[in-house]
Order: structure tokens, then sequence, then C-alpha cells
């Protein structure tokens, strides 16, 4: 099937069809805090056609009735324009219904197919369908395959309204074989183009930006590269432990739960060519580039390159915290790290020589997101005077909490004698737009319904990223990594410092109201 993809640029507020949401876990907490707020702020800014009918699909008995209350009292506590607006709830909520089946029941499938067309027949919704796996990644295959059997998959590609389209969560499988499974089972139901894997990082304003930032702006592409960056960190820190989700962890760690997908998007975008074009494909390309150009690591060099640490027991703000193993759900002695550190090497033209440093770990002291590149220090032949405090100039994207950019430059100090000290230029969002941005699940459902697939993961994207990460976790089942352990409330590991202090660098951010610079 081939889908009419709108140019990146192009206003989207007119271009959605109506079409039919059905959300597979709508019983879960991502459709409670995350998709059914998104699916609110979307009908209130009108960017979802009245015409659009949303069906949440799940095991526990419920009525129509029950759900949209559950949905109204989600909407209440967790979406960005609270609390609801009585004339938009209400209209949306005549909309919404439940749908009761296990996955793995064909009649339940069977029995959707037909409420489906009902609403194409009550809604005109045409045959349009967005479907949504908010679920355990073990349920996909088997919701996919039952999708399928119900004819509710691939269609007539000369079909002039009808479409087919679903959106899958992470992770895309635990390892590149386990990827190349997924998505072979995915493709036998529906065509690539119609699958659309989410990040919801890539929704993110500041990630958003990136592209912009760097080729809107003359004067920041050509310093992007080996002659004038030193080298350039992405962290995504946590302050929260496993959440009682230590089941799933455990199975997982941050190497494959975070590494693999949130900071390997963040890399690609910060270290990809300028693409030919803005369409999907042509971004998708270039990202694709950069992950086939990292060094694949032998065992040991990832002895020497990575770092993998677990929290134990401590204390946050006076409160008691239990270790990893006191996690419910996780199995005694389990060795899944918490906490990844890993230095990069893009072989190609651009960063050849430049180090990349990835990090991401749970209980740190701060949460926050964000990529510092720092570029190679200015000669200090003319302002070398005691006193003077000549920094290496860095540009600070941050993500989260408050998405923004800064940049780290030098400045005189007032006086009579010429001193030096480091000092921000910073732009914050919502500062210079005066408005709350849309949360990154809206901008992904709504490009989603559009066919636009630039936010979106390709598959070969998947499986490059689980190439660089396989030949990691294979060499830590080694044993040749031993696990290291860190206090909650922390930065980490001492080790994940020593990683960068080898190359004389450090992991210092450039938060400003913390008082914290790098030099």
């Amino acid at each position: 099937m081939t889908d009419n993809k709108p140019n990146a640029n192009q206003s989207t507020a007119t271009a959605a069809e109506g079409c039919v949401i059905v959300i597979f876990g709508a019983t879960g907490d991502l459709t409670a805090r995350k998709l059914l707020p998104a699916i609110y702020n979307l009908t209130r800014d009108g960017l979802l056609p009245k015409n659009t009918v949303v069906v949440g699909f799940a095991r526990r008995p419920k009525t129509d009735e029950q759900f949209r209350q559950e949905a109204l009292d989600n909407v209440n506590k967790f979406s960005r324009s609270k609390p609801a607006d009585p004339k938009v709830w209400n209209d949306l909520a005549s909309r919404l219904y439940y749908h009761q089946s296990a996955f793995e029941n064909p009649d339940g499938y069977s029995a959707l197919a037909q409420k489906l067309a009902g609403f194409d027949r009550q809604f005109n919704t045409g045959g349009r369908r967005l479907f949504y796996l908010s679920t355990s990644p073990a349920e996909f295959v088997q919701i996919v395959e039952q999708l399928g059997n119900a004819g509710l998959g691939n269609i007539d590609p000369f079909s002039s309204t009808a479409w087919r389209r679903i959106i899958v969560e992470k992770p895309f499988g635990r390892d590149l074989q386990t990827a190349k499974d997924l998505n072979y089972q995915i493709n036998r139901v529906f065509d690539e183009s119609q699958v659309f894997r989410i990040d919801h990082y890539l929704g993110k304003q500041t990630v958003q930006n990136l592209l912009v930032f760097r080729f809107a702006n003359g004067i920041f592409e050509p310093i992007w590269n080996r002659r004038y960056v030193s080298h350039v960190k992405v962290t995504v820190n946590e302050a929260i432990g496993v959440e009682g989700r230590g089941g799933y962890f455990d199975t997982a760690g941050t190497l494959r739960d975070m590494v693999q997908n949130h900071l390997m998007q963040l890399l690609t975008l910060v270290t990809m060519e300028p693409p030919v074009s803005l369409n999907a494909d042509a971004i998708r390309d270039e990202k694709v580039r950069v992950l086939k150009a990292i060094q694949l690591y032998n065992r040991d060099e990832v002895a020497r390159m990575t770092v993998r640490g677990q929290y134990v027991d401590g204390v946050i703000n006076g409160v008691p915290v239990p270790g990893y193993h006191g996690e419910r759900g996780v199995a005694p002695g389990s060795a899944t790290e918490t906490y990844a550190a890993l230095k990069l090497n893009i072989n190609n033209w651009r960063w050849q020589g430049v180090p990349f440093y990835l990090r991401s770990g749970k209980y740190m002291k701060k949460q926050g997101s964000e990529i510092c590149i720092h570029f190679h220090s200015a000669p200090g032949v003319l302002f070398n005077a005691p006193g003077s405090k000549l920094a290496r100039n860095v540009l600070n994207l941050r993500i989260q909490p408050r998405e923004s950019i800064s940049i780290l430059m030098n400045a005189r100090e007032p006086g009579t004698v010429t001193k030096l000290s480091p000092v921000h230029m910073d732009f914050e969002y919502q500062t210079a737009f005066g408005s709350y941005s849309p949360e990154a699940y809206e901008r992904l459902l709504l490009d989603a319904i559009l066919a636009d697939s630039t936010l979106f993961i390709r598959r070969d994207e998947v499986e490059s990223a689980w190439a660089i990460i396989d030949r990691i976790e294979e060499a830590w089942a080694t044993g040749t990594s031993p696990l290291v352990y860190y206090a909650p409330g922390t930065w980490g590991p001492p080790e994940a410092d020593q990683l960068l202090a080898h190359d004389g660098f450090s992991w210092d951010t450039m938060r400003a109201e913390d008082g914290e610079v790098q030099i």
C-alpha cells in the first residue's frame, strides 16, 4: 500500500481524515496517562475531525459508560489542559467505545470487525483504521496475526479512501534476531509503509527542533564536524527506580530499555548528514547511515568502552529506598544493569575521531535528558591571565525537564583588569513562545493518522541499532565487563567517570540553575 505523505513543513491542522482508532491494552497505564489525554487534546485543538471514533480493546469486562467515565477521570488527572471542557468531552465521549476480548480470541476480532464496519456506516469513517498496540510486547505478534485473520490488515492499495495503519510501542524485540522476527511477523499482515514504530522521545519539541537548529541556521552546520567538535555527550537520566516494573525490567536492562531506542535516536539526529529533502524516508535514510557507521566492538573493546551498573540500598531525601535486588519481580542475584554508560565511535568523514559518550540510569541524582556538544578550546595564548577561567564552548540541547537550548561561552568580567568567566546564553521554548507545547503523543498520533512517518522508526533502523547493542550484550554476558554498583541519588558508579576521565573529559552538565559549568 502506498500512502500519500504530507510534506514535513505542511500545516496539519485540517489534513486529518476521520478514522477509527483502536487501542489494544485500553485499561493499561500508557492509555490512561498518555493516549486518551492526547486524543482529548487533539480534539480540543480541532486537529481531529468530528467523525473520529476511539475503541478501547482489553480483557477486563467493562461497559462503554464505565470506559468513558474512567477516560474522563484520566483526562482530568493527566491532560496538559485540565479539567476537561464539558462541551468538548461530551462530544468526544459519544464516540468513545469499549470492546472486551482476550487478545488470543479470534471471535473477539470478528466481533471487532463487525463493530468497525458499523462505525463506517454510522460515522462515515470510510474503512480507515489506526491500531495502537499499547500492550506487553509478548502480545504483539498474536494481535497482529488475529487482525490479519479477521481481514483487518492489508487492504487493496488502490482503495480511494480506506487505509490501515498500526502503531507499535517499544521495545521492538530484545535483540537483533527477535527484532527481525517481530518485523517479519508484522510485515506479513501490514506493509512496511503502514507500520509506525513509536519512540515518544521523537515527539518532544527539542528533538523535533534538532533538524531545524542544524539545517536552518547557517552559523552551526559549518562547525558541526570533527574539525570543531571535541566530543559529544547524550544523557537520559531518571530519578526513579523500576517503579514496580521489576519483572519486565529484569528481562531488559537499561541498555535494551533506554540506550537501544531513546539514546540511539538522539545520537542519529545529532550526527546525520543533511537529508536531500524533508521526506520521511530521506531523513530516515540518513539516520540508518549513521548507525551503520558506528564501530562494532569486540569483547576487549566492550570492556574498555562501556560501564554497567546497578543501584544498591540507599536513602533519597531522607527516605530509605531498596536496592535493585529488593524490587518486586527481580530475580535473586540478578545482574541486570540499571545504569549504562558507553563510548561510541562513528567511522565516517564527518565524525572520525570524535568520541560520543552515552549514559542512562535509574535513581540518578536528578532527572533530565540532554545533548551536550563540546567544541575544541580556543588557543589560550591571549587570555591566560591569572584568575581567568577559559571555558570550552558547549552547546546544550535539553529535552527535559524544561525544553531549552543553552550555549556556554567566554566573556570579559566588568572591571579594569581583563578577567574571563564562562557565561550562558539560554533559550526556553515556553518562555519564548508563551504557550504550552503539545505532548509528544499528540504529535505522534496525529502524524500516524496523516501517514507522516518522519518521527517514527523504520525496520532497518531498528535492526541496525540492535546490531550495535547485541555486540555489547554478548560481551557483558561473558563477564568481561563486571557489574559495578552505585548508591541511589548519585550520578552513577565512579567507573563511569573514569570512562571520560581517561580522555580528559567529565560528565559535568551545563545546568546554570544548579551552578554547574563545564570547563
